[in-house]
């Protein structure tokens, strides 16, 4: 007489380590009631999917591995309330190869003044569709240099320390010096006092996101403190006429100066300038960055340092569909069209040329491919 097992069974019996990844759900109406209650029983390699709606005060630590954390029917919304994991953030994570869909995290904030929505302390982060505001900090990592952390069509907003009174800084985002950050198709604004993105990263890749002060007074829009390799492509930026500093990004600020093997790239962006005077670039650093085919408006320094700069252009109006609307799509009119030219590809085998646009809100579209190349952070789509 035979004996047939199930497979799943049979794999079991022989392989009793296997571990079996489930997905469970988290909700008012669930079992599980609040995010919390699926960090203290989850396993690696398990989805956990949390209905939209308001979790008041609920805060967590994640040590799995391979996790999705995915918000369902809308974005579920971590309200801090005073609560903290571990006094550093609403969710600690510290597992690795970890994903974050579609979360909203609002109202960090601890002793140690840096609070964040996400304190990650792993390997390996990717954030999508996420919403990160009123914290001190958006997201605030460690510095392990075998990390990567990717954040796509995200928002950040108003992530913040009262400076004037604590002497500290708030950032949206503070990336430790990881591997590789990349950030695309987000839209980052209103940081106070503190920057929008500040990433000590070895590789940086900055692309089609919009990064603007818009009723806020941010310092830096985008600080590279570490230097290192970075590409900065095809972003909207804009400072505000209370912005904190003239500069909009800042380069190898306070290490790596004399380090010879380091890029940055700075292409078809679309710089706005409403204080009295800005700087586009202040490189720090002793090596020659790269700025092509930039938009830059208002009364505009182009860079500070050494530079090899092409086919930028500073103008006072740049021909814009709605400039007090933040709509830098280009008119007909605009001096930006046909004025740039071919940015290539550099030794370190990266194409420079922008292949999409940002597209209001948090996401991105093809961008119209012609010669000679449009300036600026969109082309000219001819239906204007």
């Amino acid at each position: 007489m035979k004996i047939f097992i199930p497979t799943i069974f049979a794999l079991l019996l022989c392989c009793p380590a296997i571990s079996v990844s489930v997905t469970l759900s988290v909700g008012s109406e669930r079992i599980l009631k609040q995010p919390s209650d699926a960090a203290r029983i989850a396993k690696n390699g398990d989805t956990v999917v949390i209905d939209a709606g308001i979790y008041s005060g609920d805060v967590a630590v994640w040590r799995q591995h391979r996790l999705t954390l995915r918000g369902a029917g809308g974005r579920a919304h971590l309200q801090a309330n005073g609560n903290s994991a571990e006094g550093k953030a609403i969710w600690v994570i510290k597992g690795n190869n970890v994903i974050v869909e579609n979360i909203e995290f609002s109202g960090a904030a601890v002793a140690s003044l840096n609070g964040a929505g996400i304190r990650f302390e792993g390997t390996h982060l990717t954030v999508r569709n996420a919403h990160f505001h009123n914290n001190q900090m958006g997201i605030l990592t460690g510095s392990n240099p075998r990390s990567d952390i990717v954040i796509e069509g995200s928002e950040f907003n108003d992530n913040t320390v009262d400076y004037h009174r604590h002497g500290k800084l708030g950032h949206n985002i503070y990336i430790g010096a990881i591997r590789h950050f990349a950030l695309r198709n987000c839209y980052i604004h209103d940081a106070v006092t503190g920057h929008n993105v500040k990433s000590r990263a070895r590789e940086n890749y900055l692309l089609y996101n919009r990064i603007t002060d818009e009723h806020g007074a941010s310092s830096y829009l985008i600080d590279l403190p570490n230097g290192g390799d970075a590409f900065i492509i095809g972003n909207v930026l804009r400072q505000s006429p209370r912005s904190d500093n003239w500069t909009a990004i800042s380069y190898a600020g306070e290490y790596s100066r004399n380090n010879s093997n380091q890029n940055l790239y700075a292409v078809n962006n679309t710089f706005v300038n409403d204080r009295s005077r800005g700087v586009f670039i202040h490189n720090h650093a002793n090596v020659e960055v790269v700025s092509i085919n930039n938009l830059l408006v208002g009364n505009v320094i182009p860079l500070q340092g050494s530079g090899r700069q092409r086919y930028n252009l500073t103008t006072e109006d740049g021909g814009f569909v709605d400039r007090n609307a933040f709509d830098y799509r280009l008119l007909p009119s605009s001096p930006a069209i046909g004025r740039g030219s071919a940015p290539g590809m550099p030794s370190i085998g990266v194409s420079l040329r922008p292949e999409f646009q940002y597209r209001h809100p948090l996401n991105r579209e093809a961008r119209r491919q012609r010669d000679p190349i449009d300036i600026g952070a969109y082309a000219f789509d001819g239906g204007l």
